[in-house]
């Protein structure tokens, strides 16, 4: 209903470019919490960053379940880390370049960012605001034909190692949400600073503290128009959301596959575990949310790909894929005993890496009263003009 031959063909592709040129590196990744650099060029060499791109900047301007299939298959080779840098850079980076860049800035930033030659970060959380994006602090005044920028961001996925920062900044503060603007910022701008956070999980990407000094930022690198960065970030968190749904169906997929193979291999009191009651219909009630969880994912990828705002179903997927993910993976851990509980088993690492799920993107917390603001109080979020 929703993947074509084409599709398919592109599935087996892609899935045999990670195990070929990503897998033989994945751990030294996870260890030194550095993705080196040819992978990027590599990606996108294959067209990898730009499936969603418009053509005349050297995108593909596919469908989404492109994006869908790329994502699946990150998830499969088991570095949640990996996977976030990859998606944070195509998704959440260049949806800002695309939706809000001029083609001075498409041409400078959007173009060598499909070819995998610039790497982004979208800048948004602080440390004193985490889900509260209207009430950020970091500032951007203006001054004469620049902007200067002063704050700090945290959370930042690609923030260590990224060529150039998407950053919200109030350029109004007395105003909370019509305040805000969208600055593209050069990492090579005097001022900026970065530290490395070590993390429980997603050890392969660089999560980054950055901080703003003075910085001076050119005011044609204002993205979009002034005032008008709350609206924007809000239309493309339904495409993240959905993002971090379609992840969680993934790998708690990738965990339930993985259960199943070590079940048909491990014995117990004379036979296959997979044999015992017990924990045939646990796997039963895991594949069945796995698989509820996918089918409501394409469908919202559906209406997202016919232009439709899907701002609650995204928000939707996102609270309730990521809690079913981390049942799912705690249930498969659970399934290979204390092999479950090794590093040299994929579990171990998969269950570090959900966890995350449920926080970044806006909380599950988050989620529930902006659910509950569209069902109860029949709040209508609208896509910026």
């Amino acid at each position: 209903m929703y993947f074509t031959e084409e599709h398919e063909s592109f599935r087996k592709s892609f899935r045999d470019f990670l195990q070929k040129e990503v897998v033989p590196h994945i751990e030294k990744w996870e260890e030194t919490g550095t993705i080196e650099r040819f992978i990027w060029e590599k990606f996108g060499e294959m067209g990898y960053f730009g499936l969603l791109q418009p053509e005349e900047y050297g995108g593909l301007n596919l469908d989404l379940f492109y994006t869908v299939i790329f994502l699946e298959e990150l998830q499969r080779i088991n570095s949640g880390g990996f996977a976030a840098a990859m998606w944070a850079h195509a998704y959440l980076a260049m949806t800002h370049l695309k939706e809000e860049g001029d083609d001075r800035i498409k041409k400078e930033y959007l173009t060598p960012s499909i070819d995998g030659l610039k790497i982004g970060c979208l800048c948004i959380s602080e440390p004193f605001g985490g889900s509260d994006v209207a009430g950020m602090r970091t500032t951007a005044v203006k001054k004469g034909d620049n902007y200067v920028l002063n704050g700090s961001k945290t959370f930042i996925t690609n923030g260590v190692y990224s060529d150039y920062l998407i950053v919200a900044a109030k350029t109004n503060p007395e105003d909370k949400h019509k305040g805000m603007s969208i600055f593209l910022v050069d990492r090579e701008t005097k001022g900026i600073s970065s530290t490395k956070l070590s993390k429980l999980g997603w050890r392969a990407s660089d999560t980054g503290e950055i901080a703003f000094d003075n910085v001076v930022i050119p005011k044609e690198n204002l993205m979009g128009e002034e005032g008008k960065g709350f609206p924007y970030i809000m239309q493309h968190f339904a495409l993240e959301r959905l993002i971090m749904g379609v992840n969680a169906h993934a790998r708690a997929e990738y965990a339930v596959d993985y259960a199943l193979e070590y079940m048909n291999e491990r014995e117990a009191f004379g036979k296959k575990i997979n044999k015992f009651q017990a924990l045939r219909h646990k796997v039963a009630e895991m594949a069945s949310k796995v698989d509820m969880c996918k089918e409501y994912n394409y469908s919202i990828t559906k209406r997202l790909n016919d232009g439709k705002y899907v701002v609650k179903e995204a928000s939707m997927s996102k609270l309730l894929s990521t809690k079913i993910a981390d049942e799912v993976i705690y249930d498969a851990l659970q399934m290979l005993g204390g092999y479950g509980y090794m590093e040299e088993y994929p579990l171990a690492r998969m269950f570090r890496d959900s966890r995350l799920g449920p926080i970044g993107g806006g909380t599950s917390e988050i989620l529930k009263e902006i659910i509950a603001k569209m069902i109860i109080d029949k709040k209508e979020y609208k896509p910026a003009t």
